[in-house]
């Protein structure tokens, strides 16, 4: 079972939903406290226990189950930050989603108390902007509903006003006081301060509060999320994937926010130094066992408690080995020999059966094989030039301006730059996807390209992922040969790509790229949603590759590993060699004006805040 115990204002009654599962999920409200709704004040008086007993789960596939978890046990208590991992595919994100009442476990019933204000971020950010028009600020502010309370407060008071029953003045007088203990919890009057603090933060810019929510880039996006996210107050935060996208600076305010929350912390991570600064406990999801480990500490402590678990079950199973063997030997020696021999033998036997069943067995291990790729032709040695390039999504807001430079041949070039200053935007423009306001990309008609976008637009999800190559004219042995480099191994192979996590589309469609024979590859950060393995298998795919490349990619242990030559710094366009610590400093490389900027917060708050509630 999974039980929820907390103590919150916030909760009204239990909803039950009767559906067919194999735990229950029960929130109790073990006590009622009325306290004031700053953060820390409410995260002291929470107390939350999640226990989880004898969970199972499956999902279909091509008409055919596989498991997911099988009789899973752990607990979770309150303040506890909890970092979940595992290869992809293991069943992480499918654990959120059975968490959230998303999907449905086998069989049994939840008991859910809907109102407990539990903060999801999701893998992939969706638009979910209540209209087309709503700008990133607007969106920012409902992440507390305190307009909302208000109005329905003024409203109440204006009923109240032309009501006469006392029986319906008692229950209007009963929402109110609910209402101002939600304003409570919400902070009315700080919050003002608090979201301000958030945007700063987040190094959210005062332009980009002003434009719609729509057109903001896939980085800006998961900065906003995580920010309204953030500013709603949530009691429960379940993180999937935070750190996706996120610039480094971001990144470092996001750990440090995380560190001092008062509260419990789910998050699914592949980011090893996020998990290592943020969590105390680490959950691993086998996903050969179907089952959950769980391990004090975070990521580094996991992997040396691990490897100390693996190392003396290594030995434990060669000893076994060995005891085998011996008794192999005896029984074969023995076993037709005169009645004392037979009874020696016997007796062996009984005592390799009982061997049998105390085996140890090791954990099996993704089988992984090589995979070189190849390019059909070689380019001239200009494969792509960029001419004078101006581009923004509106003329007062250029993205950059006057851009010039050269990819050569064979070069490895890294795109660096701040959420949002233009990086996949560049590699639409190469595509063609994008038209420049002024100035030309050149692309050579020996220039066959391959382009990895974050949004994996190169898949068919109605397909399985054997379909999926159906187009490159190869035997089946072939493909299953290639994807078995990409760690998709037996009945893989016919999984429809709708049902596969967000890591293994995401090696699905590398593996689709690898096969194009394509002489220049813009890889948009191939690593989001890959676990530590799998990224240093990856890398180890692309550090050979022999053709052009034009990355982007916040994960420098990534970027370290292909062997980057250059690097391009936006939005100045300037051309350097590759440095990893001009990358990690690269904002205080950047010509800024930070009096104006300082000045620009100034009017902000001053002027912009009080507008909107």
């Amino acid at each position: 079972m999974l039980f929820l115990t907390t103590s919150s204002n916030t909760f009204d009654k239990f909803n039950v939903i009767p559906v067919n599962i194999p735990f229950s999920v029960a929130i109790f409200l073990s006590s009622v406290m009325f306290f004031s709704a700053n953060l820390l004040s409410i995260a002291s008086l929470l107390f939350l226990i999640i226990l989880l007993t004898a969970l199972s789960a499956s999902v279909w596939s091509s008409n055919k189950a596989r498991a997911i978890f099988d009789n899973v046990s752990f607990q979770i208590n309150n303040n506890d930050k909890v970092g979940i991992i595992g290869v992809n595919g293991a069943g992480k994100s499918t654990l959120f989603n059975i968490l959230l009442g998303n999907l449905t476990p086998d069989s049994g019933n939840i008991t859910l108390d809907t109102k407990i204000n539990l903060g999801y971020l999701p893998q992939v950010i969706m638009e979910d902007a209540s209209s087309e028009d709503e700008t990133v600020f607007d969106y920012l502010l409902e992440g507390r509903p305190i307009k909302k309370l208000k109005e329905e407060l003024t409203n109440l008071y204006d009923i109240i006003a032309n009501t006469q029953n006392e029986y319906e003045l008692k229950k209007y007088y009963k929402k109110i006081n609910r209402i101002n203990e939600l304003l409570e919890y919400y902070d009315e009057y700080n919050a003002e301060s608090i979201l301000l603090k958030i945007i700063s933060g987040m190094q959210i810019d005062d332009n980009l509060l002003d434009l719609k929510l729509k057109n903001i880039s896939g980085g800006q996006k998961s900065k906003v999320a995580f920010a309204k996210l953030l500013y709603s107050n949530p009691e429960i935060m379940l993180l999937d994937e935070p750190t996706n996208h996120l610039d480094l600076d971001t990144k470092d305010y996001i750990i440090n926010y995380l560190k001092n929350y008062h509260g419990i912390i789910l998050v699914i991570s592949h980011d090893v130094e996020f998990l290592n600064a943020v969590t105390k406990k680490t959950l691993y999801v086998d996903k050969m066992k179907h089952n959950i480990e769980i391990y004090n500490g975070n990521y580094e402590k996991y992997m040396k408690i691990k490897s100390e678990r693996d190392l003396a079950k290594q030995r434990l199973y060669e000893k076994q080995q060995r005891e085998e063997e011996k008794l192999k030997g005896i029984i074969a020696k023995y076993i037709r020999g005169n009645e004392k021999k037979a009874n020696i033998a016997k007796d062996r036997i009984k005592k390799l059966e009982k061997l049998e069943t105390q085996k140890i067995e090791l954990e099996k291990k993704n089988k992984y094989t090589k995979f070189n790729m190849k390019i059909n032709r070689p380019s001239y040695s200009i494969p792509i030039k960029c001419n004078n390039l101006t581009f923004g999504y509106d003329e007062e807001n250029l993205l950059y301006e006057n851009l010039n430079f050269d990819l050569t041949r064979g070069e490895k070039l890294l795109v660096v730059g701040e959420n949002g200053i233009g990086k996949t935007t560049l590699l639409r423009l190469i595509m063609g996807y994008l038209t420049p306001i002024e100035g030309s990309i050149e692309i050579t008609d020996k220039t066959d390209i391959a382009y990895y976008a974050q949004e994996h637009e190169i898949l068919d999800n109605n397909k399985t992922i054997l379909e999926n190559f159906a187009n490159f004219g190869l035997a089946d042995y072939e493909i299953r040969r290639m994807l078995g480099s990409f760690l998709f191994s037996g009945d893989d192979i016919f999984k429809k790509v709708e049902v596969l996590s967000p890591g293994e589309r995401s090696r699905v469609a590398l593996a689709k790229i690898s096969l194009t024979g394509a002489n220049t590859l813009l890889l948009d950060e191939p690593t989001n949603h890959l676990d530590p393995m799998t990224q240093l298998i990856i890398s180890e795919t692309f550090k050979n590759y022999e053709g052009t490349m034009l990355v982007v990619s916040h994960n420098l242990d990534f970027v370290d590993n292909l062997n980057i030559n250059r690097m391009l710094l936006l939005p100045s366009g300037r051309i350097t060699y590759y440095d990893r610590d001009i990358v990690m400093h690269y904002e205080m490389l950047e010509e800024k004006n930070k009096i104006v900027d300082n000045l620009n917060k100034e009017y902000f708050q001053e002027n912009m805040i009080n507008s909107n509630y």
